[in-house]
């Protein structure tokens, strides 16, 4: 295992950098680094990209085996241990495992858009955009682009939202969509409140550039008027709208329910 070294003062400049990238979204995207908490998010990571850049121990995790089990597969790997109390405000988790590790942001390129994706326009919520990426994931959609507006994409909270859906995905961020609509290669789809065509009517089977907007204000008039269709969910009449999560999940798994059936016609 890597020599160990312990750091207990809240003023240490390794310290500082943690904190910083738990909590600001420009700090991790000028460092391109951020912070994975637990050992289910570090194999995560270890399956699809490899090796971290920094492990973090607490002194409770330093005996727990499952977080030792980790460090022992990164023998390479720099390990710092810090008191219990300096770790819970680095992860900002009540009852944290003990161990966290900072990593290198995966590089996305600037290739085209393949097949079908997810853009979000101003989506603030950490956990809405969390539950979307783990939804886009086990849809099968490998592509998710924020728009300007939106929280950051690996925030540790949006890390813990999506369970380990980001290292599956082509995320990118601080996108122009209204640039990206007009040569987007299927059909473009904005979700609203009212007076779109009913989900459930539309043909969903070809590749499909899914909008969801912000939790109050929903897509931006401007990306409205270029979308090729306008869609809403049918729901009762005394309700007034969705989480943006709750309605992103429906979307995508109608497009699955669509696809799903035109096979197994194909195969009858």
């Amino acid at each position: 295992m890597a020599r160990v070294r312990v750091i207990t003062s809240k003023d240490n400049p390794a310290i500082k950098e943690l904190r910083a990238l738990a909590t600001d979204a420009r700090e991790l995207r000028a460092r391109q680094r951020t912070l994975l908490d637990g050992p289910h998010l570090i194999e995560a990571y270890r399956h699809h990209h490899g090796t971290p850049e920094l492990l973090v121990l607490s002194d409770a995790g330093s005996r727990n085996s499952e977080a030792l089990k980790l460090v022992a597969a990164y023998p390479d790997v720099e390990v710092i241990q810090v008191p219990d109390n300096l770790f819970r405000e680095i992860s900002g988790v009540a009852t944290p495992v003990g161990i966290l590790a900072e990593i290198r942001i995966p590089e996305t390129g600037d290739a085209p858009i393949a097949g079908s994706c997810v853009m979000l326009d101003a989506v603030q919520d950490g956990g809405n955009i969390g539950a979307i990426l783990r939804t886009a994931a086990a849809a099968g959609i490998g592509e998710v682009l924020l728009g300007r507006g939106c929280a950051g994409a690996w925030l540790p909270k949006v890390l813990r939202a999506a369970q380990g859906a980001h290292f599956g995905l082509r995320i990118r961020e601080q996108m122009d969509l209204s640039s990206l609509l007009p040569g987007y290669p299927g059909t473009s789809v904005a979700t609203v409140a009212r007076e779109g065509t009913p989900l459930f009517d539309l043909a969903l089977t070809g590749n499909i550039a899914w909008i969801f907007g912000n939790e109050g204000a929903g897509i931006a008039d401007d990306l409205v008027a270029l979308a090729g269709q306008r869609t809403t969910i049918p729901i009762a009449a005394d309700t007034e709208s969705l989480n943006v999560a709750a309605a992103a999940a429906i979307c995508m798994f109608e497009q699955v329910r669509q696809r799903q059936s035109v096979r197994e016609k194909k195969n009858v």
